[in-house]
């Protein structure tokens, strides 16, 4: 590899129901796919009753493999892994299709996975995405669902059960209503899940995620974004019991409607319906970080998974887009008057602010809010649910002068409550404030603060900096004000 040239890794995850590689950009502690194909074999389609590899699905595999082996290699990833999954641990013929792929591809390290090591590859996933997850982790694929406790403390109790959605249909003969007496049956037998009463569901697996795609379709969600989609238990009973009781052509209309998936959909909702039943979840989320975002984590990132994604990410596109790196921590300082009572989610959320304040420095003055609004909602980042996007989106908007009735905020509006509409409000107009006294300059800020008290919010100027005032400043502040409920005033004789 040339020196100058960017690292790069790959993984194969060659799973019951399909195949999919992902070839991995740099080395970040957000994973930045460059490559995402997939394509769907169903090696373990007839597993139950013949205890074989699907016949047709292995020759799919060798051609599509072929085809992935060479791509890796022209992108001159390494690592470059393939990682087998339930059908071919389980599988009769299993370890002979491993030798064959291993006579095509020599230089290839392939890995059948325990049901096990597949349970911990996906937790490790759900935490690269979600860092602060504490919970159960379910993972849903063709063969198999791993289950895994997950909290601060690590990744325990792993088990791998039968109830993938090709294993399960197969073993119900298609009958939905013996599928529920299978998955009660397994899940009965895992007795630790007891204990996940009234946590967590973190759903992993493209068949759970072709559930949170439809159900984002039926109700006209606001964010069409699937990582950190939130159900409640009532949503997500009510969601499964449609989703088992709706025929395909019915999914079909849906806009968006993953087709290659419909025949699996009511088998992953029974599974799904009869997992909330066993554990009672206090919420379900839905993650689209598993096992590749796992094994990227294990092998090609470990020193970076201690850091915030989020705040990570906002560093990153503040190097690329801002004007400057030093001037966001002295923004966090000034404004942090104005946030006196703020929760630590929420001063988490200002700092990321604070960074991502001048992304939008070199794009077109007219679309600069709208385009900064919808980067934010919809970037690339781990460790940020929808509220968070949309609260954050909507600061960054008001900072470039976006008005909030504008009709691209329509997402924040739907997603925001009150209060949290509010904060995002007060934060853009504290920066858009802090900008219109700077210019995008730190040395600019200094010998000027803001003071609040119970007289108002006064903005002090020192002699050196009394230049910076202007009708501008005054509406900016008077209109900070006002959203805070206070009045405004400028001192200009401070020497403080």
């Amino acid at each position: 590899m040339l020196a100058d040239t960017p690292a790069r890794s790959a993984v194969v995850d060659l799973g019951s129901n399909s195949v999919r590689m992902v070839v991995f950009d740099g080395i970040s502690r957000n994973p930045v796919s460059i490559f995402n194909e997939k394509a769907v074999l169903r090696l373990g389609r007839g597993l139950t009753h013949t205890g074989r590899l699907n016949e047709e699905g292995v020759a799919l595999a060798v051609d599509v493999l072929r085809r992935f082996h060479a791509i890796a290699r022209g992108m001159n990833a390494d690592p470059f892994e393939i990682l087998a999954t339930a059908a071919v641990r389980d599988a009769a013929n299993g370890p002979e299709f491993v030798a064959s792929l291993r006579e095509i591809m020599p230089d290839v390290p392939i890995r059948i996975l325990s049901g096990i090591e597949e349970a911990d590859h996906a937790a490790l996933g759900v935490l690269c995405g979600i860092p602060e997850a504490n919970g159960l982790v379910a993972d849903i694929g063709g063969g198999s669902l791993e289950l895994i406790r997950i909290d601060s403390e690590g990744r325990h109790d792993a088990n791998t059960l039968p109830l993938g959605v090709i294993r399960l249909g197969d073993r119900a003969n298609g009958d939905l209503a013996a599928a529920k007496a299978i998955a009660d049956a397994e899940l009965a037998g895992v007795e630790w899940l007891e204990t996940m009463k009234g946590r967590t569901l973190y759903l992993v697996g493209g068949a759970f995620r072709a559930l949170a795609r439809l159900q984002i379709a039926r109700t006209s969600y606001p964010l069409n974004i699937l990582h950190y989609y939130t159900l409640t238990p009532q949503m997500a009973r009510e969601m499964t019991g449609w989703l088992i009781q709706s025929n395909r052509r019915v999914l079909e209309r849906l806009p968006g409607a993953p087709r290659k998936r419909l025949d699996d959909v009511p088998f992953a909702a029974t599974v799904l319906r009869r997992l909330l039943k066993r554990v009672s979840p206090d919420r379900i989320v839905f993650c689209v970080d598993g096992l590749r975002e796992g094994w990227y984590a294990l092998n090609v990132a470990p020193h970076l998974q201690q850091e915030d994604p989020l705040e990570a990410m906002a560093r990153q596109m503040c190097e690329r887009f801002g004007r400057s790196t030093t001037l966001p921590d002295a923004l966090f300082d000034w404004i942090s008057v104005i946030f006196p009572d703020e929760s630590e989610y929420q001063k988490r959320l200002r700092k990321v602010a604070c960074w991502l304040s001048d992304i939008g420095s070199h794009d077109h003055p007219e679309y600069r809010a709208e385009q900064t609004f919808l980067r934010i909602l919809w970037m690339q980042s781990g460790g940020i649910d929808h509220r968070a996007r949309a609260a954050l989106a909507l600061a960054l908007a008001v900072r470039y002068e976006g008005e909030v009735d504008a009709a691209w905020l329509a997402p924040a509006r739907a997603l925001l409550d009150a209060d949290t509409f509010t904060w995002g409000l007060t934060l853009g107009l504290s920066l858009r404030l802090a900008y219109s006294l700077c210019g995008g300059t730190e040395t600019l800020l200094r010998g000027t603060r803001l003071e609040r008290d119970q007289d108002g919010l006064c903005l002090y100027l020192t002699s050196a900096r009394v230049a910076v005032r202007g009708d501008s400043v005054r509406r900016r502040l008077t209109r900070l004000a006002q959203i805070m409920g206070q009045e405004a005033s400028v001192d200009e004789a401070s020497s403080g």
